[in-house]
């Protein structure tokens, strides 16, 4: 269990949507943070305002599939003492083409994002964690692992992935407590791109999408932080190697006061 109110944290995707919603709401936990994300001019404007805000915050920009950027992103949590693990929010969908459809370098960000990254990340923060004896590590993951959904394949594909490579890992590394995390359906900008879906299936996301919206089923991704922080500092270990989803969070406050 990780205490309420220290230890530093790595978080991916830290710039929009879960991943901005997840480091103001460890912040507000008393988390020292180290942000990423691949566009620098948005981390910092999310890092300034944090630190505005009296929170311990750094921040590294660059893509965290690779090996420098993963690094100096263990390096900094490092720095700010106590490192105590990640949450690996960063995900890239592009919605709409059928796999072939893709162009290779867009099929590449895609299963890099989410598998190439997290592999990463694994690989400079771990031997640390072990060292110091545990921690916690977070792999953002989704339904669509488990699903066949037309316009998502390379997507689907690479959460399946990221997925079992967490499982895996809880075999590999039982004193780190690694946790996936589904959240559902949030209002973030990747719902956004599936709502404007173009490509050979992009009607089919489309019409999903945008009822998932119409029918009130979005959940705001300050919603899904709390959740997840408070699986994160109320017993975690009982998720380690399975999958946890917000209702697992229970009785939580649901009023955000994020920014």
């Amino acid at each position: 269990m990780i205490a309420a109110h220290d230890g530093a944290f790595i978080v991916t995707g830290a710039s929009s949507g879960i991943g901005k919603a997840v480091a103001w709401e460890l912040g507000r936990h008393g988390m020292k943070l180290v942000l990423n994300a691949r566009t620098a001019d948005r981390l910092e404007h999310v890092g300034s305002e944090m630190r505005e805000a009296g929170l311990t915050v750094s921040w590294v920009a660059g893509n965290a599939t690779l090996a420098p950027v993963a690094d100096r992103l263990v390096a900094e949590a490092v720095r700010l003492e106590d490192f105590r693990g990640f949450v690996h929010c960063a995900g890239v969908a592009r919605p709409g083409p059928f796999l072939w459809e893709l162009s290779v370098d867009e099929f590449v960000e895609v299963t890099e994002a989410s598998y190439g990254a997290a592999y990463q990340l694994v690989r400079a923060a771990f031997p640390v964690l072990l060292k110091q004896g545990g921690g916690i590590a977070v792999f953002v993951g989704s339904g669509s692992a488990e699903l066949t959904v037309r316009g998502l394949c390379a997507y689907s594909g690479a959460k399946a992935a990221e997925e079992h490579l967490a499982r895996n890992l809880a075999e590999e590394a039982p004193e780190i407590t690694t946790i996936i995390f589904r959240p559902g359906v949030v209002d973030t900008p990747m719902q956004a791109q599936a709502r404007a879906a173009r490509g050979g299936a992009g009607e089919s996301v489309r019409r999903m999408f945008r009822g998932i919206k119409e029918r009130g089923e979005l959940i705001s991704a300050e919603t899904c932080a709390r959740a997840l922080v408070a699986i994160m500092t109320e017993n975690p270990r009982r998720f380690h190697g399975k999958i946890a989803r917000p209702e697992d969070a229970g009785p939580w406050e649901k009023t955000s006061s994020l920014k």
